[in-house]
């Protein structure tokens, strides 16, 4: 198995479709040798814990109205094209995903990480709710198979919250500066949402190198 390590969250447009892009070749590679593991990086590390109004932060972060439509009219148009629905209108603010972060975390403790990671992101992109929310947090760890029960104590507690974000800070200091990043073995970087046929290339040549190898 090759290790890829995953730097996202789940806020961010271009991780969602960067995950489809690579779901994709995966796909259509039935026997990649990919071990992927998510790791945490926060868009916005200093969102107020209750999020934010979402137009108020677009037009602040993008300079305006009219500069915010555009960058999102572009976003749409890439996700169409991954075959990706996205309703924009449905959503209304921008959460602080720290506790995403968190849940995708324990997720991964039960082999649940990557479930967790869709869960989320349909959550967020295609019904528009507040990933932020521990009560819609916990009811998402249901839908994959965790204890709901188990999950609620867990975000109403402070369990792992230093470590996530010494996580986060961690791959900045590393050279992390946007997401989505991909680690392929520890050591080749693939920048952005890259489209299926270059992760159809990276397979085909890891299955190459395998072959030769054996």
């Amino acid at each position: 198995m090759v290790r890829l390590d995953v730097f996202s969250d789940p806020v961010c447009p271009w991780c969602y479709i960067g995950k489809a892009h690579l779901d994709r070749a995966l796909e259509s590679r039935p026997d990649h040798p990919f071990a992927i593991h998510w790791h945490p990086f926060q868009l916005n590390p200093d969102m107020p814990p209750d999020g934010m109004d979402r137009r108020q932060y677009l037009e602040r972060k993008f300079g305006g109205k009219s500069s915010a439509a555009s960058v999102y009219a572009r976003i749409e148009e890439a996700a169409r094209t991954a075959g990706l629905e996205i309703d924009f209108a449905a959503i209304d603010r921008i959460p602080n995903t720290l506790d995403a972060h968190r849940l995708i975390h324990w997720a991964g403790l039960e082999g649940k990480e990557t479930a967790m990671v869709s869960a989320l992101f349909r959550a967020y992109w295609r019904e528009g709710r507040d990933i932020g929310d521990s009560g819609i947090l916990a009811e998402l760890a249901g839908t994959v198979g965790m204890d709901r029960g188990v999950t609620e104590r867990l975000l109403a507690s402070d369990a792992d919250r230093d470590d996530l974000a010494a996580r986060d800070e961690d791959a900045r200091r590393k050279g992390v500066q946007a997401v989505p990043t991909f680690l392929i073995a520890q050591h080749y970087v693939v920048p952005g949402a890259q489209p299926p046929e270059v992760w159809r290339q990276v397979i085909d040549e890891l299955l190459g190198q395998g072959a030769a190898e054996s």
